[in-house]
């Protein structure tokens, strides 16, 4: 991983990935006028999907959810440069990368500071033909072997000792190819111990459930089991 820093903010970046500037990497406007947009897809804002010299990425800015999101929108409270939302993001998909999980890599970060404040972005892989689950699954059933699968990848970040905080249906991507992946690990860790990976999976199941009752998936809770079973036998 590499540096560049001005006054007032810092990128990290790694340089076999971006090649180009990565003062502007975070630019919409520089890939407008290099006409490297390739897409884009809306939440809390918009990500920006582009084409680098190296590979697709999507291109994030961090933004706050919530009642507190309407009213400070994407600005975090600055207490150090490796504190940042964006630096800790980017550090953990390189580790979770390096470690054989399936993960976006990651490409560059930034934080920019403003006074006691700062505001961040993240420059990472775009997961090629790749759809969540919540897609997937209105579509079509899964096979016992997708979700067991789906299991073994959870288990490999878990064995890492990575707590995704927000482990649900839309932060796991299948390919074309049958492969899973995690995405989005805003605000999440590592830690220690194996207490809090039952709660992962928990969650998990939760949002199998919500969606099954907001979107009509085909999905049954016995579809869990093989999931279960992936995740088991790796672990």
């Amino acid at each position: 991983m590499r540096e560049y820093q001005t006054k007032n903010q810092v990128v990290w970046f790694d340089e076999q990935l971006l090649r180009e500037d990565p003062s502007q990497a975070f630019d919409v406007d520089f890939w407008q006028q290099n006409d490297a947009i390739i897409g884009s897809a809306e939440g809390r804002g918009t990500t920006w999907f582009i084409q680098t010299q190296t590979m697709q990425a999507a291109l994030r800015h961090y933004r706050r959810g919530g009642l507190f999101g309407k009213l400070v929108s994407d600005s975090y409270w600055f207490t150090g440069w490796q504190e940042t939302r964006s630096y800790a993001e980017f550090q953990l998909l390189k580790t979770l990368a390096d470690a054989g999980v399936h993960v976006p890599k990651p490409i560059a970060a930034r934080a920019i500071k403003s006074g006691l404040t700062y505001r961040a972005d993240l420059l990472s892989e775009k997961i090629a033909h790749a759809e969540d689950l919540v897609g997937v699954l209105q579509r079509r059933e899964m096979s016992a072997e997708e979700y067991y699968r789906v299991g073994v990848e959870i288990a490999k970040m878990h064995h890492v000792q990575v707590n995704h905080t927000d482990l649900n249906i839309h932060n796991l991507l299948l390919d074309r190819d049958g492969q899973v992946w995690v995405i989005d690990f805003d605000k999440c860790y590592h830690q220690d111990g194996t207490d809090w990976q039952q709660n992962n999976l928990d969650r998990l199941l939760r949002s199998f459930v919500k969606e099954k009752n907001k979107r009509s998936i085909h999905w049954q809770e016995a579809h869990f089991s093989p999931l279960l079973e992936g995740y088991q036998q790796y672990k």
